[in-house]
């Protein structure tokens, strides 16, 4: 018997590598407003706190930024390149195929907006999730545990059956503050010894780990 019914994963780091997306697509609009373009290391530690976090930390310091104009200027460009370079990691697909064919609820939470969220999740994951959740005005972003509590109640699963995948702080917080047992992976965009120094107990290097963690 599965220790959980539901696996809640994280997407940007845990599930697909979005960073040269990211990065292309932030660096179009800083070319727009004659600002410096950013390089893939910086986006890595930008992301995690949703898109208008990520814009204001990539714009220069100090400039003065219409957050709403931003957001909707930046959307229409991740709309149009949004997986131009995207991929899933490594064992991820099958890592979930088998969690459903074990009995296992498969769910993605992300601080992308809903529309890109269900978007990628359906190109890249078809037939392999139950629900996926992005930010919407209704909710409290991650690292607020409205998100993971929204996809948990629409599955029908209480928190005690329910684990947390992600790469970065923001999702260690997550599940802190969801209630929920973490796994944090190690290919995403925060390193291990990062993972460690925040007091990560439970750290896998492969989805074939996270598998051995469930059942």
């Amino acid at each position: 018997m599965p220790k959980y019914d539901v696996v809640v994963f994280d997407m940007d780091g845990t599930i697909l590598d979005t960073l040269t997306d990211l990065t292309n697509c932030i660096n179009i609009l800083l070319k727009g407003y004659g600002c410096p373009e950013r390089t893939l290391a910086e986006i890595k530690g930008f992301v995690g706190n949703g898109i208008k976090m990520l814009l204001r930390r990539s714009f220069p310091e100090g400039k003065p930024l219409d957050d709403e104009k931003l957001f909707e200027e930046y959307m229409n460009i991740y709309k149009e390149h949004c997986a131009d370079f995207t991929k899933a990691y490594d064992g991820i697909p099958e890592a979930m195929r088998l969690l459903r064919d074990g009995g296992v609820k498969v769910a993605i939470v992300s601080n992308k907006p809903d529309l890109a969220v269900n978007k990628l999740a359906e190109r890249f994951f078809d037939g392999l999730y139950d629900i996926a959740v992005g930010e919407m005005p209704c909710l409290n972003r991650k690292p607020a545990p409205d998100e993971v509590y929204y996809a948990l109640e629409k599955l029908g699963v209480n928190k005690e059956r329910a684990v947390y995948v992600g790469d970065s702080d923001v999702d260690f917080m997550t599940a802190k503050n969801s209630g929920l047992d973490c796994i944090s992976v190690s290919w995403g965009f925060k390193t291990r010894e990062f993972l460690t120094d925040l007091g990560a107990k439970t750290i896998i290097d492969s989805p074939k780990e996270l598998l051995e963690k469930v059942f």
